[in-house]
């Protein structure tokens, strides 16, 4: 069916809100003094929860003080009565009161411009109909506030608090009992921003080597959006690579944020993105969840993909887009061919089989003639020539062992007609040292110097190109695929959720390079 004709009416244009002093974001992640509302004095509530958080992450309890009256100490952190009795103005406070609470003291706050940023963790502000006109009111009183660049910024509400690795804070009211955070990384190069401190909550649980620089949850965005933190790590020459889950925008939040993700590609970030309210059900969720307005989702992946964007379709390639963009940052992507090898046949096949994703496809590369004598000649050193017939992707058979499949890569690597790799390191052929402790071969395991383990890392820093090693195996091959991530090489677990991660990957770092040669053009950012 064709429609034959349609009308519409103009409404009037929303006003824009006060642009937020997005300097004092630095005051809210790099704190030299926060202040807690909420604490309780008897009880472990959330406040209590976030004051041994703080202490537990490494931030110095002189540098703590506690909201509350009545009281002059509480896990050893001193107390005041109020903010007219703070010794000076605090670099951030965390409100952790009830809901309705918060009114009053956020109108204290203003008043007494006592602070320079503000993490607001209570939830329902604007998330029920019951709150959605006083919640909107606040958030007006606060806009007000900026005029001129004035007033504190305000983190939440319905905020999980925010862990910074170079602020030594966290501030998350999840005991860490229950979410130990991994062993410090020697350097740490991503952020992730996250309207559901849950979502952010499970990926770390699930995959720790993520383990981000800084991890804010944004809740219902009163204040500070998306777009505002965008805007502030495009000049953090430190990160390169941002993870964003999206619910909604405010009225003309959305266009800000394309604008920022536009930006944060030109500055040379990595910006990948999962939108929920996908389906009607999820858009109706996300407005209960932090009271968003979610949008078409096809209109969103869209505008944001065009902007440069990586966007994800589902958690899992959230979880794999976010990891392999920080761990292939800093290689060069001269092209789209790839080389495929595996010593067991049906992942060189699911390899081939997934280099399709997204819309843009990778191809296989045609091996030049000497890349092909000298994979021969790796094979007929470990007599598996007459077993193997040199192609890509290659089946290099279970016989190979660890140098030989690293051989092959390198091989593979240096042909001109190849700009990436995936290999399948086989950890479950018998030739391959993948165990950490081997009792039919004493010393045959990963901690020997020819294992794979010790020799890849090697492999991968001389290389400016791409190579992605697949651990496919269950829990007994953890540490093989650990000990390689721990040690800078990108590792998956599946060979087609490698190879269609690298896809959708390298097609964003394509469009990332033209938009950056393209001068910028006003109409068009």
């Amino acid at each position: 069916m064709a429609a034959l004709g349609a009308s519409a009416t103009l409404g009037e244009l929303p006003s824009a809100r006060h642009a937020r002093p997005i300097e004092k974001i630095d005051r809210l992640l790099h704190p030299r003094s926060i202040g807690i509302v909420g604490v309780s004095a008897g009880g472990m509530n959330f406040g209590r929860i976030i004051l041994r958080n703080l202490m537990g992450s490494g931030y110095q309890s002189e540098r703590l003080t506690i909201i509350r009256a009545g009281e002059t100490e509480i896990d050893g952190v001193r107390c005041v009565a109020s903010l007219q009795e703070l010794p000076g103005k605090l670099d951030l406070l965390i409100v952790a009161v009830a809901a309705d609470a918060v009114y009053a003291l956020v109108d204290e706050i203003i008043a007494t411009d006592s602070v320079e940023s503000v993490m607001l963790i209570p939830g329902s502000l604007g998330e029920t109909r019951k709150s959605r006109e006083p919640a909107a009111a606040l958030a007006q009183r606060i806009n007000d506030a900026h005029a001129g660049g004035a007033g504190p910024v305000f983190l939440g509400a319905n905020c999980l608090g925010v862990v910074s690795h170079p602020g030594s804070y966290d501030s998350w009211f999840i005991p860490l009992e229950r979410l130990p955070k991994p062993a410090k990384k020697a350097a740490r190069n991503s952020v992730m921003l996250s309207q559901s401190g849950a979502f952010m909550i499970t990926r770390i649980s699930q995959n720790p080597w993520l383990d981000p620089r800084y991890m804010l949850a944004l809740g219902n965005q009163t204040d500070l959006t998306h777009g505002d933190f965008l805007r502030y790590f495009c000049a953090r020459p430190e990160i390169e690579t941002i993870g964003i889950y999206v619910e909604g925008f405010r009225d003309l939040d959305g266009l800000d944020f394309v604008r920022a993700v536009r930006a944060a590609v030109r500055a040379g970030k990595q910006v990948v993105v999962y939108k929920a309210g996908r389906t009607a059900a999820g858009a109706g969720s996300v407005m209960g969840h932090t009271a968003s307005v979610a949008g078409d989702p096809a209109c969103f992946e869209a505008v944001v993909s065009h902007a440069g964007a990586i966007v994800a379709h589902d958690l899992s390639d959230f979880d794999d887009l976010f990891y392999i963009a920080g761990a292939l940052h800093d290689k060069r992507i001269g092209g789209a061919r790839l080389g495929a090898i595996s010593g067991a046949g049906f992942e060189a096949v699911a390899m081939a089989d997934s280099i399709t994703a997204g819309g843009f496809s990778l191809t296989m590369g045609v091996l030049a003639p000497e890349t092909v004598s000298k994979v021969e000649e790796v094979l007929a050193a470990r007599r598996l020539d007459a077993l193997v017939e040199v192609r890509n992707p290659i089946d290099i058979n279970p016989g190979a062992d660890d140098e030989a499949h690293l051989l092959i890569v390198e091989d593979f690597l240096e042909d001109s007609e190849i700009d990436a790799v995936v290999v399948g390191l086989d950890p479950t052929a018998p030739s391959v040292r993948a165990l950490t402790s081997s009792k039919l071969r004493p010393g045959y395991d990963i901690s020997d110097p020819k294992s794979t383990v010790s020799l890849m890392p090697a492999l991968v820093t001389r290389h400016d190109k791409p190579v992605i090693g697949v651990v496919d195996g269950g829990d007994l091959y953890d540490a093989m695929a650990g000990a390689l991530m721990d040690r800078g090489v990108c590792v998956f677990r599946n060979s087609a959720r490698a190879t269609a991660a690298l896809a959708r990957y390298v097609a964003a770092r394509l469009q990332a390079d033209a938009i950056r040669k393209n001068p910028p053009n006003q109409s068009h950012q």
